[in-house]
């Protein structure tokens, strides 16, 4: 029954009757047949069929006798719609009309209302003028009851009424004695006010601070008030001077050496703690005197108190940092004195000084942060003002900064001895060149703790903001240190037998040169074992070189890390958004409108990056740069240590192949190649030919030269995981030498002029030794050295038809030579 009397399913566009049936049917009660079920079904869809049909019909019906009245009805609406247009139509012009005279009538009352204002304005200033005249008559009478409020009062009113009726010429008498009353209540104030102040008349003063109010003399109150406190801190600040002397005179009337006088070092602490509980009393005082003053008033004392102290602060810290060194302290002069050359010729920056220059900008520090937590109710302008007196002292030494850290590097890398040996004779030049190299190698670490420690001192005392001028700094004093480096290195081309006029490179030979002969003329004097060491010496220069590369790479990355970190601190501490955005907020005058992070975040670095704006920008862009992988932070530096490699490589190279180029140096010209044959009446015996001994001294130099180069490989390995690398670059020295030996001796094999039949048998021997020698190590045989062989080896009568045979095993070139010196003719 529920489905019968569902009838939204037959509405449904999408209306399936046999689904209707069936689920009928399945809704049927089982104990009913589907037969019986379907004809109930059937006759209530009729019943209900016709009940629908006749609803239609009855509702249709009705429906008709509705549509004439509604017909009706509509004429009637539509004929009231047109009346009603027509009435407002009737208004509108109406009030067309109406709103041409209202107009008219409103510009009228405007107009009215216009002259009613200026009339009450004259009638106001009518009594303001006349006001102002009476109270000019009466003023003097207010002064002399004593009463300075009601003076004030007056004062203030008869300023009012000069400014309502403006520049009158009548009135430019009262206007200056108006300036002369203001002046003489104002004296009137000042003792009374001084009173106050120096007894703590709460109530007094709050009266008084209304008076100087009311006559807009509020500053007298702020200069009264710090010129009464401002001689409590003087007298601190002073107070060191009469110590220091009763303790000096004390020293002197005891003879008493072994006691110090008192230092501003530790005084300041002191000094510092006195002022600031000064200070905190002060600003709980002036919470009740001047509720509404009192966060500004405190800090203008300080700021007051920094100034008045600044030119003796500022001699004090030199003095101070004079004090720690005796050169400086026997002369009373200090940092300052130095760097202007107000000193003896000779007189150095110490690190001591800059070290007692950082220990006092630390106190300062110190009692900045509690300051800053004290005022910490305070406006941001007037926090940063504040601080800005406190760290005033340090600013010119923190402007010469990069002078002082310049001095005390290059002093401290000139006291470094590379050359701590005394230079020796001959057959001790391989304990001197040892001892140099040993210094050399010691002092690279010694350099970049000097370096790392500038970075530390330049973070400490600047906070930063000076590491433009720390990076051109450091970057010229690596290049004095390596200069120092390259020219040990030149002196030690002497000490090794190959000075400057005899440098050679591996594709640099000459048969005949002034400095091979030379240094042939030195090394004959030397012993083997001498020369072994000075080999030794010699390569162990190469730890050097690869010690100042990796040495000085890791710290550029360590200084890349600082300035990065200096970056990230200065956006997100100091200034709370980008660089760029910030210093577009920085005024040409050097005041800062930045909204810092929070005031926590307010140091000197801070500070001066507000006030320096042009310098900011240089350093930003120095920070911006380190963030490019290929920033090099010493880019001069990086410069001179690749060329240092080179410098040390030339001179490893030279030490290396100098003995065999002293070996090979007259190779070309020994007789023997051109000895002629004594001729016998009997046949003598064949022998073998043995290689002579200048070859075989090549050959047993380059045999034990691995053996030479293993404590090289063992060295960098230790300090190097990658053992491999180390043994390549052993390897690399061999074949390096090797192929150096065999340039030389292939350029003395082409200065030969004639070669018998038994000098070549003899050269053919040389020439195959040598090869032995490079294949044990490994090397391939040169083609043209293989040619010279093969063309040596083979008998005169066979030179030609070997030519022509085996072209593509021979370089023709070097065949045509051998022919050219044995005398053989080729026929073209």
């Amino acid at each position: 029954m529920k489905m019968m009397t569902d009838l939204a399913g037959f509405a449904d566009p999408n209306f399936n009757a046999k689904k209707w049936i069936n689920a009928a049917c399945q809704s049927r009660h089982p104990q009913d047949s589907v037969e019986n079920h379907l004809t109930d079904l059937e006759m209530k869809l009729q019943m209900m069929s016709e009940e629908i049909s006749a609803s239609l019909e009855e509702q249709s019906s009705a429906a008709f006798l509705r549509v004439p009245r509604a017909s009706r009805d509509v004429v009637r609406l539509r004929d009231d719609a047109v009346s009603l247009r027509n009435s407002v139509s009737g208004i509108l012009l109406k009030l067309k009309k109406a709103e041409g005279s209202s107009a008219e009538s409103i510009a009228a009352l405007a107009k009215v209302d216009t002259v009613k204002q200026r009339m009450e304005a004259a009638y106001e200033t009518l009594q303001d003028a006349a006001g102002l005249t009476q109270l000019s008559a009466t003023v003097e009478d207010v002064f002399a009851s004593g009463d300075l409020p009601k003076a004030a009062e007056t004062l203030a009113n008869m300023r009012h009424c000069l400014s309502a009726v403006g520049e009158v010429a009548e009135f430019a008498n009262i206007r200056k004695q108006l300036e002369v009353l203001e002046d003489r209540l104002e004296e009137m104030v000042q003792p009374r006010l001084s009173d106050a102040l120096s007894n703590r008349k709460v109530e007094t003063v709050r009266d008084l601070r209304q008076i100087l109010i009311r006559i807009g003399r509020f500053k007298s109150l702020v200069l009264h008030y710090t010129k009464i406190n401002l001689k409590p801190i003087k007298k601190l600040w002073e107070g060191f001077d009469s110590r220091r002397k009763a303790e000096g005179e004390r020293v002197t009337s005891l003879n008493d050496s072994s006691h110090t006088v008192l230092s501003f070092s530790s005084w300041l602490p002191s000094f510092y703690d006195e002022v600031l509980l000064y200070l905190e009393q002060e600003w709980k005082w002036c919470t009740s005197a001047f509720p509404e003053d009192y966060k500004s008033l405190v800090p203008k004392l300080l700021i007051e108190a920094m100034v008045a102290v600044n030119p003796s602060f500022v001699s004090r810290i030199n003095l101070a940092t004079g004090e720690v060194v005796p050169e400086t302290r026997a002369l009373a002069k200090g940092i300052l004195d130095i760097l202007s050359g107000d000193m003896p010729k000779g007189s150095k920056v110490h690190t001591k000084h800059l070290a007692t220059l950082i220990e006092l900008n630390n106190m300062t520090g110190a009692f900045a942060r509690n300051i800053q937590h004290l005022f910490s109710e305070s406006d941001l302008q007037v926090l940063l003002e504040t601080l800005r007196a406190v760290y005033s002292p340090y600013e010119s030494y923190k402007q010469r900064y990069g002078l002082m850290e310049r001095a005390i590097l290059s002093s401290e890398i000139a006291a470094i001895d590379l050359r701590g040996a005394v230079v020796r004779g001959i057959g001790a030049q391989g304990i001197e060149l040892s001892e140099t190299v040993r210094r050399m190698e010691e002092s690279i670490p010694k350099v970049i703790v000097l370096l790392e420690a500038a970075v530390e001192r330049c973070i400490s005392f600047t906070g930063g903001t000076e590491a433009d001028e720390l990076i051109l700094a450091l970057d010229d004093i690596m290049l004095q240190y390596i200069s120092n480096l390259q020219e040990t290195l030149k002196s030690l081309r002497a000490v090794c037998g190959v000075d400057a006029s005899s440098e050679i490179g591996p594709k640099e030979t000459g048969l005949d040169r002034k400095g091979s002969s030379q240094n042939a003329r030195k090394l004959d004097k030397v012993s083997d074992e001498e020369e072994w060491s000075i080999v030794q010496g010699a390569l162990q220069i190469l730890t050097v070189a690869d010690c100042l590369t990796s040495r000085s790479s890791v710290f550029e990355a360590t200084l890349r890390a600082t300035l990065a970190r200096l970056s990230t601190s200065f956006s997100l501490s100091v200034f709370g958004s980008s660089l760029d955005q910030n210093l577009s907020h920085v005024n040409n005058d050097g005041s800062g409108e930045l909204s810092l992070a929070g005031k926590a975040a307010l140091d000197v670095a801070a500070l001066r990056l507000i006030d320096v704006p042009e310098k900011s920008r240089r350093l930003f862009n120095l920070l911006d740069q380190s963030k490019d992988p290929r920033f090099h932070a010493l880019p001069l530096a990086s410069q001179r240590v690749t060329a240092f490699g080179d410098m040390v490589n030339d001179l490893v190279y030279d030490v290396l192949i100098s003995k065999v180029r002293q070996r090979l140096s007259d190779v070309a010209r020994l007789p023997i190649w051109s000895a002629i044959e004594e001729k016998s009446s009997s046949t003598l015996p064949s022998f073998s030919v043995y290689p002579q001994s200048y070859v075989t001294s090549v050959g047993e130099y380059l045999l034990t030269l691995p053996q030479q180069l293993e404590p090289l490989a063992e060295g960098i390995s230790s300090t190097d995981p990658n053992t491999d690398e180390a043994q390549f670059f052993a390897t690399e020295w061999m074949f390096k030498v090797a192929e150096g030996a065999t340039s030389l001796y292939m350029e003395q094999l082409r200065g030969i002029q004639y070669v018998t039949d038994s000098g070549a048998q003899q050269l053919s021997a040389d020439i195959e030794y040598l090869s032995n020698v490079l294949s044990a190590l490994s090397m391939p045989i040169p083609p043209i050295l293989s040619t010279f062989h093969t063309f040596l080896s083979t008998p005169r009568d066979q030179l030609p038809d070997l030519l022509k045979s085996d072209v593509n095993q021979l370089d023709l070139p070097t065949a045509n030579l051998v022919c050219k010196i044995r005398r053989v003719t080729i026929d073209q």
